[in-house]
């Protein structure tokens, strides 16, 4: 619904929707295709040269410009290439039809849409890994409802989009309560819907962000909305490029110059949450400063690996298990990988954070 048609609360949970949502992909649609086993070494084993070239530049996603707001507010300096747009965008398949488009470089995402580029056959690899320890989702049940473990979905109406880190937090916490894809029933929406699906009742259950949660149980906690709490997490959050970008050496430098930027801006919102709650969720997004709060109470704190094995074997994980659902084919995932890069964010950051 757009912002004209909401007011007060609802707004609010409206803008929360808006970034939970952008770490989530839209449903996985296509099949694997040539050029997702396409050779590309050349692309993966060049030295990343020492400087960027001069005159480099690169189009950076920035979902509702947070991110050049980070680096602003953590001055980190400049950056030494030029960003020649920050592109508003967050959601995977707006990220991958960019790709495609040439109108994105860069992008920050959950583990998903790497694995639904590949799946429609589209070439990028992941650059940057940060580990998130604790859920980012929580399953939020409908006003009402009676549902108090993940054992009582068994038979209920389960909001689900396969392609999105919702949908595969959904299928983890089913496994792991060792229920059936055929003993619930899953609803397929995207996540942007699922609020709606859950005011309405068309659904009794729905993954909803960190993000999303304060301001539904405020509205709806009154009325028997409740939330349930699983140890499931989406365990990365990535920066990833098109390989057709990392074949190009200047812009790979590019990539490799933003990473410790990328690294260091997530550390400094997170030693940060009372500056960041008020320029960006405050300022920008019109949340009150209790909602906002509520957001940075939740925050994971940023871990970036030296050695990508844990992404990698998660990452794997995840694709057999969409597998299993039918929903992808299989493929070894560490053709999504990169490892030119793999230790640059861990050596810019603090032993702390470190994993």
């Amino acid at each position: 619904m757009p912002f004209s048609r909401t007011s007060g609360v609802d707004r609010r949970l409206f803008l929360t929707s808006v970034l939970g949502a952008a770490a989530g992909v839209a449903g996985l649609s296509g099949c694997a295709g040539s050029s997702a086993a396409a050779d590309t070494k050349g692309a993966s084993s060049a030295p990343l040269a020492d400087k960027v070239p001069a005159g480099t530049s690169l189009k950076v996603a920035s979902y509702l410009n947070a991110q050049q707001l980070q680096f602003k507010l953590a001055k980190l300096g400049t950056l030494p290439f030029t960003v020649s747009s920050w592109v508003n965008i967050g959601a995977g398949p707006d990220v991958i039809n960019a790709f495609r488009a040439k109108s994105l470089d860069l992008a920050n995402n959950a583990g998903i849409p790497p694995i639904q580029a590949h799946y429609q056959g589209f070439d990028a690899k992941i650059v940057a890994i940060d580990i998130t320890r604790k859920p980012n989702y929580l399953f939020a049940t409908k006003p009402g409802s009676d549902i108090r473990s993940v054992a009582d979905f068994k038979g209920k109406k389960l909001a689900f989009s396969q392609g999105q880190a919702q949908g595969v937090v959904l299928l983890r916490a089913l496994k792991q309560a060792g229920l059936k894809y055929d003993e619930v029933k899953l609803v397929p929406l995207t996540s942007n819907q699922f609020l709606t699906a859950l005011q309405s009742g068309q659904v009794d259950i729905a993954p909803l962000s960190n993000t999303q949660v304060p301001a539904y149980l405020q509205q709806y906690g009154s009325k028997g909305a409740r939330t349930i709490t699983t140890d499931v997490v989406d365990l990365v959050n990535l920066l990833w490029a098109p390989t057709s970008v990392l074949a190009d050496s200047a812009k790979a430098a590019a990539v490799a110059a933003y990473i410790p930027f990328w690294a260091k801006g997530l550390v400094w919102q997170y030693e940060n949450p009372d500056s960041w709650n008020e320029e960006f969720y405050v300022k920008t997004q019109n949340l009150t400063l209790a909602q906002a709060k509520s957001i940075s109470d939740l925050a994971n704190k940023p871990l970036f690996p030296p050695s990508w094995d844990e992404a990698i074997k998660w990452e794997q994980e995840t694709a057999d298990l969409l597998a299993e659902g039918g929903f992808v084919k299989r493929f070894d995932v560490s053709s999504l990988f990169d490892h030119r890069f793999e230790a640059i964010a861990a050596r810019a950051v603090p032993a702390e954070y470190r994993r």
